[in-house]
């Protein structure tokens, strides 16, 4: 098993008068219940995948679930959302009871959980595994905070190392970075003694599920294969602008039709809807979101191909790995990308309370001048001091092309 950086915060909470009702989402696999279990083994676990002890649990009064089920875990709770009405009442009835909500759908849990459990509960969303926690073997591994993390943290270096060949951790987060790219990051896939094609055929199976029962979850469509036609539209073309209309002549939907699908991809944790950043008014910016896929082992399954990185996905690796550095550890930040009319592009603008960094994406071996263009005087446009800029590619040496533009390894920034 690989150790996770969330433990600690979920133990922290759990143990606080304020943490009695946990709720854990997430996409599917990602670990929930897994870890849990781990966590709290004198909780008593219910899985409501069974719709017949689904219906049983539901009949129950918040007395009987007090007296039978002070503490429990939850799994899927989704799935009979009247349960969350009823862990309301025990919590209210008694300061003794203690309760762990699993679900993986964003909507149909997250907005009855704010409805009926604003104020008692402490939403957590975990997600595949970082390249930190990729570099583990075990629970009882320390998870390391990338320099990444440190950077946003306030603990960054003043001077990075001249070379990736340099560190001392180099082949381990090398290897990390690699795997992550061939196979996605989901913990199940990490397991050493599957075979590379056991690997892929579970990331095919996992497709399966995810349309079956996720998006099934989600909406009643009369139809799939109109979800599946730009489930693999968005796979082709992950890291690129989304204009619904254009997705909508080419596949033969409407426009609404589109911006509804592209929503459940975002609420079900497979896709990261990039917002574009807009906060000069005195700057014609373009306003059409990018879109990442957040797994490129799911890229791989939903195209049925291996190996073969494009730039796009490597961009879309890069930004997903820093959504979810930044989720674990979580900070208190906001990712855009920046595009000007003029044709000024930035693939990742991180902004912080009282700061912004700036990310440009190369999957080049070798990275010049030039491919920081656009980090340049980006203070011009932006309405926060940049605090740094980094270019982040496969290139071992580390360069500054300013006091503020860094290029250095992605693997060595982020594993």
């Amino acid at each position: 098993m690989k150790n996770r950086k969330i433990i600690n915060r979920v133990l922290r909470k759990s143990e606080s008068k304020t943490g009695r009702i946990i709720v854990i989402t997430g996409a599917r696999q990602t670990g929930k219940t897994t870890l849990v279990k781990r966590l709290f083994n004198d909780y008593r676990y219910i899985s409501l995948e069974d719709p017949v002890m689904r219906g049983t649990y539901a009949r129950l009064t918040a007395q009987q679930w007090y007296s039978m089920y002070p503490k429990a875990i939850l799994d899927e709770v989704q799935k009979e959302p009247s349960l969350i009405e009823t862990v309301k009442a025990v919590y209210d009835e008694s300061t003794e009871t203690r309760y762990i909500l699993l679900g993986s759908s964003q909507l149909l849990l997250l907005e009855k959980v704010k409805e009926s459990l604003a104020g008692r509960s402490n939403i957590i969303e975990l997600y595949p595994l970082t390249l930190p926690e990729l570099r583990t073997g075990s629970w009882e591994d320390n998870v390391d905070d990338s320099l990444f993390q440190q950077e946003i943290q306030g603990a960054g270096e003043d001077e990075y190392l001249p070379s990736f060949l340099l560190d001392s951790k180099m082949a381990e987060k090398q290897q990390a970075l690699k795997y992550c790219c061939q196979f996605g990051a989901y913990p199940a896939v990490s397991d050493e003694e599957l075979s590379n094609d056991e690997k892929y055929d579970w990331l095919q199976n996992y497709i399966r599920t995810y349309l079956e029962r996720d998006i099934r979850d989600l909406a009643v469509f009369r139809e799939l294969e109109p979800f599946i036609n730009l489930q693999r539209y968005l796979a082709l073309n992950t890291g690129t602008l989304v204009n619904a209309s254009d997705i909508g002549n080419r596949l033969g939907l409407t426009i609404k039709t589109v911006q509804r699908y592209i929503r459940y991809f975002d609420i079900s944790y497979q896709a990261l809807i990039l917002p574009a950043w807009s906060g000069n008014p005195n700057k014609r910016l373009s306003k059409m979101p990018k879109v990442h896929y957040l797994d490129n082992g799911i890229i791989q399954a939903i195209l049925q191909k291996r190996g073969g990185l494009t730039g796009n996905e490597f961009e879309s690796i890069i930004v997903a790995e820093i959504f979810k550095q930044i989720k674990t550890n979580n900070l208190s930040a906001k990712l855009y990308h920046l595009r000007t009319h003029d044709g000024r592009e930035v693939d990742l603008i991180i902004e912080l309370p009282e700061c912004y960094y700036a990310v440009e994406i190369k999957m080049t071996d070798k990275v010049n001048k030039s491919d920081t263009r656009h980090l340049h005087d980006l203070g011009d446009i932006l309405d926060k001091p940049l605090k740094k800029a980094f270019l982040l590619s496969n290139d071992p040496e580390t360069r500054y092309f300013s006091e503020t533009i860094i290029a250095i390894h992605a693997a060595m920034f982020l594993g």
